[in-house]
């Protein structure tokens, strides 16, 4: 009786095992010979469910970003406005193993990214959804009270995700120099520095900054 074959989990195994190598050893190290070998299959088995080398790492930068979403969905569970604004943000920071394996991947997309097609469409495509999200948690926010800020929420957006690449930049490659503490704190005092002072004889927030400067 012929072997019953899981197409699907086949493909997870091979797209797994893409991960690994790239969390491992940088995604230049992950050749489809070295992704076959991981997963304990030929090199034939890749071609027969990719289309080629790109259509593997794709997968594998895909798989990556489900597993993100799925954590954030348990950190943001009850949250909304600056609280969660704020778990969004140190998520995506490495500030343990598990999240510096995650931003090497990241980053070692960029430069591939950057010579065009597939790739750098969804890793805009994905970049915008986390703009999206951090925009509509600043809208939230704002709308609360819970942020008083004299610029447009765009342009404070902007900022946040930048400053949360470049520390994260900043961590993969001067480790000794960018400790953990220092992206929490760094990440932290930005956002504190959004928060509305609150009337000591209202007690309420002073402002919305929903209006641009």
């Amino acid at each position: 009786m012929p072997k019953i074959v899981d197409h699907e989990e086949r493909r997870e195994e091979v797209v797994d095992a893409a991960r690994r190598v790239i969390l491992r050893e940088g995604i230049e190290a992950a050749t489809t010979r070295a992704i076959a070998k991981e997963a304990g299959y030929s090199n034939g088995v890749l071609t027969h469910y990719f289309a080629d080398k790109d259509d593997i790492l794709l997968s594998a930068l895909r798989a990556s970003h489900r597993h993100i979403v799925r954590r954030l969905k348990d950190k943001l569970a009850g949250r909304t406005g600056l609280s969660a604004l704020r778990e969004l943000l140190l998520d995506n920071l490495p500030l343990d193993e598990e999240r510096a394996r995650e931003t090497a991947l990241e980053v070692g997309f960029w430069g591939r990214s950057l010579a065009g097609g597939t790739l750098l469409e969804v890793q805009r495509e994905e970049a915008a959804e986390l703009r999206h999200l951090v925009r509509a948690l600043l809208d939230a926010a704002a709308a609360a009270g819970e942020i008083t800020v004299g610029e447009d929420l765009d342009d404070v957006a902007e900022r946040l995700l930048a400053l949360v690449d470049g520390l994260s930049a900043h961590r993969l490659l001067y480790p000794d120099r960018v400790s953990p503490e220092t992206l929490r704190r760094l990440m932290t005092a930005e956002l504190d520095r959004l928060a509305t002072p609150v009337s000591p004889e209202a007690g309420t927030a002073t402002g919305t900054g929903t209006e641009r400067a």
